[in-house]
């Protein structure tokens, strides 16, 4: 198989993972220096980082070739997809071919499991190994970890890559037992800590050696089973707080052809993966806890986003006083972000907040409006009952298309 018929193949079965972001990856630069790529440059950008970066990532999987036959997964043993598998070297040919000619600035690399899951490993690492040491490639590296492979072959693929993910699938161990029979959730886990223990002596360790400097990630698939989103996100939280993952991503479950009839036939609403998102970065970034954003079993609100739906189940908490109010509360009014909140205290301690601040500061204020008080506004609307409020302020749900 020609190298452009392997990378039609690889390229488009590494579509279904999306835990491929590179933020956290400290900026390293090729100038001046006998190497090639770097984190800070710029291509044919497909991401944002926080610092506002733009990043493209070469995506593909060094086979599709696997011993397992994970239910929901298109390259699972038994489906008849096409199959392709790459050699080590021809990753870096293309990884290099493609940064010169400025398409990316770094490689994204997973794998189906072939022969074994420490084989597969040492096939991973021997890309990252070679970009790096016979290459001198400075740019971003992320390396998809097999769970079952050796803790030695883990904690090399740490000193080359910038960042490490172990996918855990699905977010319970019943639906991973029933679907992914191949795969145990203590091998996930233990593949995690072992991440985690490596980034601590890293940065706690005087004279450590690098390892995935840009932390760890996982992935878990929505819709593929009967989970609902209270599940997922306390599952997402247990993570972070066991394993200081930099991000899980969420993947709604996209339905394959000739799929098994233990999977759905249809997609989730993509609306619901992107509300997972949206409660997935109020609790990393606001601090809401899992139980806040959804205090029973169930799915989150489609029509309204976590925050305003945490707001409008919690009225005894507003309005707000922003010339009083703490700056954790305030962030958690509708409308108002973090920074915004942060801004808003600096100016208070200037003079008093009044409406038109909060324009110039460019809060959502028809969200915000109805949650506030400043120094010359009270809402009347603060009297509605939340059923009223959420009618005016809800979205009409419309399906996204997933590719």
């Amino acid at each position: 198989m020609q190298l452009i018929d392997k990378l039609t193949v690889l390229a488009d079965a590494a579509k279904y993972d999306v835990s491929c972001a590179s933020s956290g990856a400290p900026k390293r630069s090729s100038k001046g220096k006998d190497g090639l790529g770097a984190t800070n440059g710029m291509g044919i950008c497909h991401s944002f980082t926080p610092d506002g970066r733009c990043v493209a990532l070469l995506k593909i999987l060094l086979t599709n070739f696997c011993l397992y036959d994970c239910q929901y997964c298109v390259n699972r043993r038994s489906s008849d997809v096409p199959r392709a598998r790459f050699t080590p070297e021809e990753v870096v040919t293309l990884t290099l071919d493609f940064y010169r000619r400025n398409c990316i600035s770094g490689l994204f690399l997973s794998s189906g499991i072939i022969r074994s899951a420490d084989y597969t490993m040492e096939q991973l690492n021997r890309v990252a190994k070679l970009l790096r040491e016979e290459h001198g490639f400075r740019g971003y590296i992320h390396l998809k970890t097999i769970p079952d492979a050796d803790p030695l072959l883990i904690e090399e693929a740490g000193r080359y890559a910038d960042r490490l993910s172990v996918n855990i699938e699905l977010p319970t161990e019943a639906s991973l037992i029933r679907l992914a029979p191949e795969k145990q959730v203590v091998t996930i886990k233990q593949a995690m800590h072992s991440i985690h223990q490596g980034e601590h002596q890293a940065r706690e360790e005087k004279g450590s050696p690098r390892f995935a400097p840009a932390g760890q990630s996982t992935q878990m698939i929505v819709g593929a089973d009967a989970t609902d989103d209270s599940t997922i996100l306390h599952t997402a939280q247990s993570l972070y707080g066991d394993y200081r993952l930099r991000r899980v991503y969420y993947s709604a479950f996209s339905p394959i052809p000739h799929s098994p009839n233990t999977v759905p036939f249809e997609a989730p609403p993509l609306l619901r993966e992107h509300r997972l998102y949206q409660a997935d970065f109020l609790m990393r970034g606001y601090g809401f806890a899992a139980g806040e954003l959804l205090s029973g079993p169930g799915n989150l609100a489609l029509d309204i986003d976590p925050k305003l739906a945490w707001a409008l189940n919690n009225r005894e908490h507003f309005p707000v006083d922003l010339n009083r109010a703490e700056p954790a509360m305030i962030a958690r009014v509708p409308g108002i972000g973090v920074l915004s909140a942060q801004r808003l205290v600096s100016l208070r301690r200037q003079k008093r907040i009044r409406y038109e601040d909060l324009t110039r500061l460019r809060c959502a204020l028809e969200k915000a409006k109805p949650f506030i008080v400043t120094h010359d506004y009270r809402p009347q609307l603060a009297t509605r009952e939340s059923l009223l409020l959420r009618q005016q302020l809800s979205e009409t749900p419309q399906q996204m298309a997933l590719w």
